[in-house]
């Protein structure tokens, strides 16, 4: 019954927001492509820079030589909360908005460029690289980052209509904020459990498949 319940939820949260989540998640492959095409306009000497640094990492890395799996986890975990942070005020500030859009399409270049760097400078060990490294905290990350647009997205167009257009909403707007502000608490959560996964599961990934690789 419950798990009805929640797919009922799910399927309603969707189709009411539909049109938006198709938007943003093109805005962000959208960013993920140009990441990826950043890299061949790269010139030689840039791509020999970046190599000759993330090669040294990787040998850091396999030595020991990085900082601490909790090091790691406060500095994701805050980074990735100061990032959602700020795309949920935006949606409360309204004229934010284009600004918002902006920073989910700069969180796609940034996947693409690693993701696209990895492959391009290490082909196949590249590409395990990046399935270790970019993938793992991605998956819960990527989805929090666009369920997190999508709610500002909607809450920023409902401040419109209210305020501006006047509008009669459907419901008072105490509900609306309180749903928000559990947008927010729901997002502390997930970037906790993607912190936990990038500072203590993909490093331990990383350095099996440095070890192992030829």
């Amino acid at each position: 019954m419950k798990r009805r319940q929640q797919s009922t939820i799910l399927q309603d949260h969707i189709h009411t927001y539909a049109s938006i989540y198709v938007f943003v998640s093109i805005l962000f492959l959208m960013g993920v492509l140009f990441g990826a095409f950043m890299v061949n306009n790269l010139s030689l000497v840039q791509k020999e820079d970046l190599f000759t640094y993330l090669t040294q990492f990787f040998g850091d890395m396999t030595e020991g030589n990085i900082a601490s799996s909790q090091e790691l986890f406060q500095q994701s975990f805050f980074h990735n909360n100061k990032f959602l942070g700020i795309m949920w005020l935006l949606g409360i500030s309204i004229i934010g908005l284009p600004i918002l859009f902006i920073l989910l399409f700069l969180k796609g270049v940034v996947v693409g460029f690693s993701v696209g760097f990895l492959v391009n400078q290490m082909k196949w060990n590249g590409f395990l690289l990046s399935f270790v490294s970019v993938l793992p905290q991605n998956l819960l990350i990527i989805p929090l980052f666009i369920f997190v647009t999508v709610m500002a997205t909607s809450f920023s167009l409902m401040l419109i209509r209210t305020i501006f257009i006047k509008q009669r909403t459907s419901q008072p707007i105490g509900p609306w904020i309180v749903r928000y502000l559990g947008v927010l608490v729901l997002a502390v959560v997930v970037i906790t459990c993607s912190s936990g996964i990038e500072a203590y599961v993909s490093p331990y990934l990383m350095k099996i498949v440095l070890l192992t690789s030829p």
